[in-house]
């Protein structure tokens, strides 16, 4: 297993990030690694999800939802069709601080193909904090609920 993450802190409260976070269909106006997105955020469902790397060829995922607590924590669950050679669960998890909202964004990666990907899977974290950059940005924008 390899597991990366980075983290920020956002001047808004937890339900806004959470707002921003859970709207796919802006995600095109703020979004630079996730620019398409759809689907209905809750658990069990499957989202799709069309990712553009810094270093790399977009890619298409749909990802099944594993945890949506409004405010707290979003998971997902993408895999490759054959089971075993790769698949990656990724978390954002929100945490009240004083003034607003720690953000960590994090992603455990598993299968027989993740030590062939370690590049990938490192120039994925480029690709993290601009995703926490520009939700932090929008959140900080955005009148309070």
């Amino acid at each position: 297993m390899r597991e990366i993450s980075e983290e920020t802190e956002i001047r808004a409260e937890p339900m806004e990030v959470w707002s921003v976070l859970t709207d796919l269909r802006r995600y095109p106006e703020w979004n630079p690694f996730i620019r398409q997105a759809d689907g209905r955020v809750a658990a069990g469902r499957t989202l799709t999800l069309r990712m553009f790397p810094a270093r790399g060829r977009p890619m298409t995922f749909r990802p099944r939802v594993l945890t949506a607590e409004p405010g707290r924590e979003l998971r997902w669950l993408g895999r490759l069709p054959v089971p075993g050679l790769f698949e990656g669960e990724h978390r954002f998890l929100l945490t009240p601080v004083a003034g607003g909202t720690r953000l960590v964004q994090s992603e455990a990666f598993r299968g027989l193909l993740v030590p062939l990907l370690e590049r990938r899977i490192r120039d994925t974290r480029t690709d993290f904090r601009s995703l926490n950059a520009a939700l932090k940005a929008r959140a900080e924008r955005l009148p309070p609920v």
